[in-house]
This record gives C-alpha cells, structure tokens and sequence, in this order.
C-alpha cells in the first residue's frame, strides 16, 4: 500500500538533494545489508549530506512525517545493524570526509563521520602520530562511534570508548548538539559522549568525532609463537599479561584459522597450530626486555617455532594475513555463507570458554574458524555455512546461543566488538537484566517518535 508521507519525505528530498538523493534499486539494496548474514532489508530512499546541516535536514524532514532514519558508513558491521526493518531513509556519509583539524601538540584530531580509518591514517602519516583503533575493516570513523569498535590494538591503546573525545550529534528533533571536548579528562555533568558511543544510530545521528591520537613508537617488533594446544596458548597469554608486559597486541588464531591463513595469505614458514602474533611497542631496550620475558613464558607453556619479524615489510605482511583472515576463512569453503559472531569474557575464563566452544563446534559437525583478541578476553567464530543449507544455519543459530550465554553466564558480554544490531538483541536483556527498562526509557527520552535505526538493540 502505498504510504503518502514516504512519499512526500521522498519528494522533498530529491528537490533539496537532486542527485544527491535516489532510490536506484542497486543502491538500495547496497544500504540494506552489512556483511552480516542476515536478509537484506533496503530502505525507501538514500540520500548523501555534504555537511552537519543538511544531516539536520533531513532529520527534521522524516521527523515531520515520522519517516525512519539509518545511518550509513560503509556496511562493514556484522549484527544486521543497518537493516532498514521498517523501511525509512538511509543517510550515506560517504560525501562528509573532511578532517576538520589536527593538533599535533595536543595529540587529537577532529573527523567527520564518512571519513574512514585509512583515510584518517594516510593524513596523520607525516604528523608523528597515529589512531590506535584497528577492528580490520576499513570502517568509517563515524560508524566505529557507533558501534564502539574494537580491534587488535585493544589490549594496549582501548576501544572507540576510551579514544573518543567528543562528538557532534544531530539529535531525533533536529537541534545539533556538542558532547566533550579536547580536554583529556573532565568531571562536568553527565558523560554524553559515551552514551552515543555504541548506541548504534539509535539515539542520534553522529556527525563529527574527535579523537585522542597516539605518538608513533620510537620501534615496533612482532612474533610469532605455536602451540600444540589451545590452552597451553591462552594460559600463557594470561601469564604474559600477569607479568605486566605492556603488549601492543596479542591475537589468537586457532587451527582451523591458522591452516586458512597459510593457504590464503601463503605464511608456509607456519605449521596449522593453534597461534598467537604479538606486537611489541617502545623503546630497543624496552622491547628487548618485553620480547624476553614473553618468550620464556611461552616456553614455559609449550610454545614453539618462536619467530621474529623486525623489518617492517616482515610485520606488515603478517598483521595483513590477520586483518585478511575473513577471506581467508572463506577461501576453506568456496561460496559459503559466512556469519560471524563474538563474545567477551573474563580473562580467566577464556580458556574455558573457548574450548567448550570449540568441543561443542565439533559435536555439531560445524566448521567455524575462530581468532581472538584474547588480550582483552575476545573472540569471534566465523560459522562457514553451506548456501541454503537451512539444517547448518539451525545449527549455528543454536551454537551460537549457547556460546553467548556461557559467556554472559561466566560474567562476560554477548558482543566484545561487533555490537547488538538486531542479530543479538535477544541477548541484551539477559546480560544487562532490570537494566534494560533505564536504557529504553533513554532511546525514549532521545527519540520518542522512535525514528532513529528502529528495530535495533531492543527486542
């Protein structure tokens, strides 16, 4: 049945936007599926604001006729989290990429949202400095806001929640406001900018972040170690962080993951063993005294095969072998269907919660390879799943719900980085429990017209 109001919102937005505004079938669907496995949902329309008061405008346009609002960055989320559920506009931040300032004595920088994390690096490269977040994907800033990305660097520099500073938020009735600011700390009120931080679009548009920036290290190094076991690896990754080392990262991959990364990014000096690829920042005598003291625990623990990459094209091309583990992971079963899902648990318990993965995985007679941030307890499983074998994804869906709730069971989250979208909303209330009514009556205060990502978060 055809809806006048879409389509006087529709009308109004191709004479305001012309071709910046469209409703090309291809598009639409482009902006109605991340690289998630769940069904495509496309919105009624995309349009592509240039600046933060064209954002406003059509925030005030659906508002007057109670049109929903997605935000777009580039689609690289993995819990359905821009899936147009009921329909509505989606606002494409592609054509907002100006890094409005640097100030390298401050060590900070101020971002529009399109701009993405590469983009952000190449303009930083000649400053001393860099931004530490690294989820893999080359994700816009904005929509790392969103989701309060994570990634490899984690365990040393934080998540988007510790590295943001402030943001400009179009709000669901159209005022623009600022959260925080360029001081390091504050104790001014409440902390707006970490509520926006990792609410998906659903209580404000993010327009512009600014970001706290790092001094590039004076040396990197990397290695490598195996392990015959995924205990004996985790266990000492445990040891290695009780020792106090200030590891830049450290990542697991397990068997499975490991054989698919030799084969895909051709890492033949590796044997397909359960893994671990650290990175050491500082100084030549810090990291010798670092690499030291991980390389006699990982001994302790069985590690092996310990190998160094110093030059920087050795440790480029071993960090590229993990960010192209995804594909990698593909390449195990050519035309697959890939959905991928994380959980978060307390140090201590991730050996536990991992094998027991792991043991049930094999019952079920899944093939999902795993790696893990596991320097801050994360891992992810990446379910490979035959096209239309509806008996697998069953399979998976009910691996998956068992997984999580061990993880919520042993203390931990549902979701250490990928978000809650609309694929882990029934997990939320469970983890956050009576919670869950403070933060609906927060998206109400924020947008109660219920416009902004509807459908996501909350069951």
């Amino acid at each position: 049945m055809k809806n006048d109001n879409l389509e006087k919102v529709k009308a109004k937005l191709k004479q305001k936007f012309g071709k910046r505004f469209t409703t090309n079938k291809t598009i639409l669907e482009r902006h109605g599926k991340d690289e998630a496995y769940y069904p495509l949902a496309p919105p009624d329309g995309v349009v592509f604001p240039q600046s933060t008061n064209e954002v406003r405008d059509i925030v005030l346009t659906c508002s007057d006729y109670s049109i929903p609002i997605i935000p777009f960055g580039v689609g690289t989320s993995l819990e359905g989290g821009i899936g147009a559920l009921k329909g509505g506009i989606s606002i494409d931040f592609s054509e907002m990429k100006k890094i409005l300032e640097i100030n390298q004595l401050d060590m900070d920088c101020t971002v529009e949202a399109g701009v993405t994390r590469k983009e952000l690096g190449l303009q930083l490269k000649d400053t001393g400095l860099f931004f530490s977040v690294d989820p893999g994907a080359d994700a816009t800033i904005g929509g790392m806001a969103a989701t309060s990305a994570s990634g490899t660097n984690a365990v040393r520099y934080g998540t988007m929640r510790n590295n943001v500073m402030g943001l400009k938020v179009v709000m669901a009735n159209g005022e623009i406001i600022n959260t925080g600011g360029r001081a390091r700390k504050s104790s001014a009120g409440y902390d707006l900018t970490r509520i926006f931080v990792g609410s998906e679009g659903t209580l404000g548009i993010i327009t512009e972040i600014t970001l706290k920036l790092y001094g590039n290290p004076a040396n990197i190094s990397a290695a490598v170690c195996q392990f015959d076991n995924l205990e004996d690896s985790v266990n000492s990754v445990i040891e290695s962080l009780l020792s106090g080392v200030p590891l830049a990262r450290i990542e697991l991959l397990d068997e499975v993951q490991m054989e698919a990364c030799i084969n895909y990014s051709k890492l033949n000096e590796f044997s397909p063993k359960p893994t671990l690829f650290f990175e050491f920042h500082g100084t030549e005598n810090e990291i010798s005294e670092q690499t030291k003291t991980i390389q006699e625990i990982t001994r302790e623990y069985g590690g092996a095969n310990f190998i160094w990459k110093n030059l920087p094209e050795e440790r480029n091309r071993l960090w590229e072998a993990r960010h192209n583990a995804y594909y990698a992971a593909l390449a195990l079963k050519p035309g697959c269907e890939a959905w991928s899902s994380d959980v978060c648990v307390p140090i201590t318990s991730l050996s536990d919660c991992i094998i027991e993965s792991k043991e049930k995985l094999k019952e079920m007679n899944l093939q999902a390879p795993l790696v893990g941030h596991v320097g801050d307890g994360n891992f992810h499983l990446l379910y490979l799943i035959e096209p239309g074998d509806q008996e697998q994804f069953k399979k998976a869906k009910s691996h998956n719900k068992w997984m999580v709730e061990k993880a919520i069971d042993l203390g931990g989250t549902c979701t250490g980085e990928h978000g809650i979208g609309y694929g882990k909303a029934e997990f939320l209330a469970k983890e956050v429990g009576s919670s869950i009514k403070l933060m609906k009556g927060i998206k109400h205060a924020f947008d109660p017209k219920g416009l902004l990502n509807p459908g996501k978060l909350f069951v």
